[in-house]
């Protein structure tokens, strides 16, 4: 168990917080550039800060406070320019670095001196500012970065520099605190409980259950931990055991062919971010994807107003929420499945010492030679490079070449005929949905 000083120490983001400070030295992936193709204007909230994201006329990204520095009208409704975002109020103007470019009537004014207050000058402008963030774009993703400068290198992870597959991207808002959806990054057996038994169960059945897991191991390595494990059908030589899944430093998952990161909104709710790779069978090569589509992955049922079980990130949603908003960790009793948790929370006390001597704290990327490609432990990553023929799908050698998308419900149908169209065969999912697909795999 933690303290309570403790568990507010490692949960608190807001600005002026030990662990809001060390997350700020990181970009975030807070968006999908694909998202501000039709809508040019985006409110995001982002570490207890609410802030405008947008694309200009010309193509530039860009992110400010939400309420604009004249008399605080709120950006969101905005409108871009050929450079930057104009208030609606009164049309100031503003670039993607903060600066006035424009304020209409006070140049006017100035100009024909009749400045309302005295004193004040043609370079009024000049003095005003709205707080701005950098922003850049990688792998579909828009990255922000809300640190002191200067700013790290975004990570160049290897599956972003993949050919031949189709990526997408998924967002959804989870109404509790980030740290206890990335402590679900570094647990590996309760994949056999929520993901495999409880779908079992959540499909009408009473059994038989997954196989148990055997052996768990934690390590850690430079782009964050990785945790192994053998389960009853397999041995030590299985990928699972000698490769492992990634926690993945300071705020996702990685598992090969996506990414889960956990990015927070404030100290009681959390953005899911999730870029996802799929691999097009060999006879399709070679593919270039033009865009990554994005959507908007729901958490609850409409109907029932309960949360989704139907799919692994739902499943997991449903765990992080039944925490509570903030988990009270006073009140947990840690086993040895837990070693892992435990090695996580350390490394996230040392990198706050760390950043209180004025280092930089782990995974921090500066050195453009090593971001070249940051190379990931990945189960079959053969096959995300080499790819398959298309009859490795059609019977279904292994998980990487799945036929259907079971993390998130809601995949739109656009997306879905986009997905399609990059394999070349029709998604397929089995007479028992999902629940059917997670209770008979083993490999995630």
């Amino acid at each position: 168990m933690l303290s309570e000083e403790r568990n507010r120490l490692l949960a608190q983001v807001g600005a002026g917080t030990p662990m809001g400070e060390l997350l700020r030295r990181y970009w975030m992936p807070i968006a999908g550039a694909s998202e501000l193709d039709a809508t040019r204007v985006k409110a995001v909230r982002l570490f207890g800060e609410d802030l405008v994201l947008y694309r200009d006329l010309s193509g530039n990204y860009g992110l400010v406070d939400r309420h604009c520095p004249h008399r605080r009208a709120d950006l969101s409704y905005g409108f871009v320019e050929e450079c930057g975002l104009r208030c609606n109020y009164h049309g100031w103007l503003f670039d993607r670095d903060g600066r006035t470019l424009e304020q209409p009537f006070e140049d006017v004014a100035s100009l024909d001196g009749a400045c309302p207050e005295p004193g004040r000058s043609m370079h009024f402008r000049d003095k005003v500012r709205v707080k701005a963030y950098p922003v850049e774009i990688k792998a579909g993703l828009v990255w922000a970065y809300l640190g002191p400068q200067p700013a790290p290198l975004v990570p160049n992870y290897e599956p972003f520099l993949w050919e031949n597959g189709f990526a997408q991207i998924v967002i959804s808002e989870i109404p509790c605190n980030w740290f206890q959806c990335q402590e679900n990054s570094i647990d590996p057996v309760h994949f056999e409980w929520m993901h495999r038994n409880w779908s079992i169960r959540l499909r009408g059945e009473t059994g038989p259950y997954a196989p148990r897991h055997l052996k768990i191991a934690f390590d850690e390595f430079e782009w964050g931990h990785t945790y192994r494990r053998v389960t009853e059908d397999a041995g030590e030589d299985d990928p699972l055991w000698t490769v492992g899944r990634v926690c993945l430093w300071p705020n996702a998952l990685f598992t090969g062919s996506h990414f889960e990161w956990r990015v927070p909104i404030d100290d009681a709710n959390t953005l899911s971010v999730t870029w996802h790779f799929s691999r097009v069978p060999n006879e399709r090569e070679p593919y270039v994807q033009e865009t990554v589509p994005t959507w908007h992955g729901p958490i609850k049922d409409a109907l029932t107003g309960k949360w989704i079980t139907s799919h692994v990130m739902n499943q997991d949603f449903v765990a992080w929420l039944g925490q509570g908003e903030i988990a009270d960790r006073t009140q947990e009793h840690l086993g040895t499945s837990d070693r892992g948790v435990i090695a996580i929370r350390k490394r996230y006390l040392d990198d706050l010492d760390a950043l209180a001597r004025g280092e930089d704290p782990k995974a921090v990327v500066r050195d453009p030679q090593v971001n070249r490609r940051i190379d990931l432990p990945i189960v079959n990553k053969h096959i995300f490079i080499d790819g398959l023929p298309e009859s490795a799908y059609v019977n279904k050698v292994n998980s990487a070449v799945a036929r259907s998308y079971i993390f998130q419900v809601g995949q739109p149908e656009s997306v879905r005929r986009a997905w399609e169209d990059a394999m070349g065969f029709a998604r397929e999912e089995p007479a028992g949905g999902v629940l059917e697909i997670l209770s008979g795999t083993r490999r995630a």
